[in-house]
């Protein structure tokens, strides 16, 4: 005899409106987040291309210029300037620690009179395009759980990356291209590039990263094997979902929904990838915009290029990986070859979405994962000294999306040490997160959601009887650097 009671697997199987089959309806519908329509704060940009540079590029050298390490060059560290700051094992053992003026010259450019590093010839002219944070600080000293965190919002693996979040909050408005691409230069080393950097966690599997390779199959296992033909794939796929659906049925499960999605998605990526990721039909001036490396797939250059390709098509985040920052040694030599490498398609990247129309919706962010020390890790020498990790005060810029044009914010001390407030003060670091001269990463994270139009505190995701978000529990809206 069936029972005259139903139990909560029953409601959910039988009703014909399900919450599974709700979710499924809502998965294949773009622009389908859980905050896509529900967010009060107005989006000035529509997507992101973070050009992540691995390792932690040098400030110092770049963009922060410091006289007076110039004039004492070989003097020590002051003991009132260090504090009592932490240094890395690299370093910290050293019984000398001399200053290290920078061997690179400085100059003002553009209307905003930024000041950038001779190796920087093409960010320096999109100078009133960009707004450089030079007042940014983490916790991380060291590279893994640095860059976990500048993805994260944690320094332990585990947690969703912030393009994961993106996609779970934002959805998708293209159902032919992932909304989450991540592109690595090829050939570089240094400190390793892991997946966690961007995995989706304890976010469904949908929301990861997909990674796009130079060469042939620019996604792994993508095309269909010999003597498969396109029509028999779909034929393949259609009985699979047929087969998932009626296991869906007798058990609902999220994870069956984010499978069949991820099937068609494959199957739409076989027509979209290729296509995507033909640059032929780029112009030679848009190539010549890049630099030379652009026609190189897999290059920085050519990455830059398909970033803005990718943009084009409607994806949210795409993120650009460049290692080889760690300049321990030999950093005169090391970041010169870095830059060559990067400065003019970042520049050239800006540009190009600026002349297209995109440049005021789309977010461009460059920067690593820490900064480098203003003293020499080893002996100092005139060409072949390098710095250490430096977490305390680093710099990065940020373009369009909503952000000022032509603009410095933050200040660093005249050791390029410590951050320092409007007068010139040193800012306490137990003190660094109620000051709004400090950018801690979780700020920078909760101003990339601020600028998509998503309240940082409001996208959370419960795992393990608590509500997670990207920016843990704090951070704020660096509200000065916005447009």
């Amino acid at each position: 005899m069936t029972s005259p009671f139903l139990n909560r697997r029953d409601v959910l199987r039988n009703s014909a409106l399900g919450f599974g089959g709700l979710a499924l309806a809502d998965l294949l519908n773009a622009e389908n987040g859980p905050l896509s329509r529900k967010s009060k704060i107005p989006a000035k940009a529509k997507r992101v291309i973070f050009l992540c540079q691995s390792g932690g590029p040098s400030q110092i050298d770049l963009f922060d210029p410091k006289p007076l390490l110039q004039k004492k060059h070989g003097e020590q560290l002051p003991d009132e300037i260090r504090g009592n700051q932490r240094l890395s094992s690299m370093s910290g053992n050293q019984s000398s620690i001399p200053l290290a003026g920078s061997p690179f010259e400085f100059s003002q450019h553009g209307d905003s009179g930024q000041s950038f590093s001779e190796i920087l010839p093409y960010t320096a002219k999109i100078a009133d395009d960009i707004c450089v944070v030079k007042n940014m600080y983490t916790e991380a000293i060291n590279h893994g759980p640095a860059v976990t965190y500048l993805q994260t919002g944690s320094q332990i693996s585990g947690r969703p990356s912030i393009g994961a979040w993106l996609q779970y909050g934002l959805g998708t408005s293209n159902n032919d291209l992932p909304s989450f691409v991540v592109l690595n230069t090829k050939g570089k080393g240094g400190q390793p590039l892991l997946s966690r950097f961007w995995g989706s966690g304890f976010l469904p599997t949908e929301y990861q990263g997909v990674r796009f390779r130079s060469g042939k199959d620019p996604v792994l296992y993508l095309s269909n094997p010999d003597g498969v033909s396109e029509k028999s794939r779909r034929l393949l796929l259609d009985r699979l979902a047929e087969l998932h659906s009626h296991q869906h049925a007798l058990s609902p499960d999220v994870a069956i929904q984010d499978r069949i999605k991820q099937y068609e998605m494959a199957f739409n990526m076989q027509s979209s990838v290729p296509e995507v990721a033909d640059l032929s039909e780029e112009t030679d001036e848009t190539y010549e915009l890049y630099g030379k490396d652009s026609r190189n797939p897999g290059t920085f250059a050519a990455n830059c290029l398909m970033a803005r390709r990718l943009a084009e098509r409607g994806v949210k985040f795409i993120q650009l990986y460049h290692q080889g920052w760690d300049q321990h040694g030999g950093l005169k030599g090391g970041i010169s070859r870095q830059c060559k490498e990067t400065d003019q398609a970042s520049a050239a990247l800006v540009s190009d979405l600026k002349r297209r129309g995109m440049l005021d919706d789309t977010l461009v962010i460059w920067g690593g994962e820490f900064g480098r020390t203003n003293y020499s890790q080893g002996k100092l020498t005139p060409g072949g000294f390098g710095r250490d990790h430096h977490p305390r005060c680093f710099s990065i810029w940020m373009a369009g999306g909503g952000i000022k044009a032509g603009m410095s914010f933050g200040q660093t001390d005249d050791y390029g040490y410590n951050l320092v407030d409007q007068n010139g003060m040193t800012i306490s670091p137990d003190k660094h997160a109620y000051d709004e001269n400090a950018v801690h990463v979780h700020d920078l994270q909760a101003t990339i959601l601020h600028l998509l139009g998503i309240d940082h505190t409001a996208l959370t995701y419960k795992f393990q009887g608590r509500h997670f978000r990207l920016t843990d529990v704090h951070g704020k809206v660096v509200k000065p650097i916005l447009a």
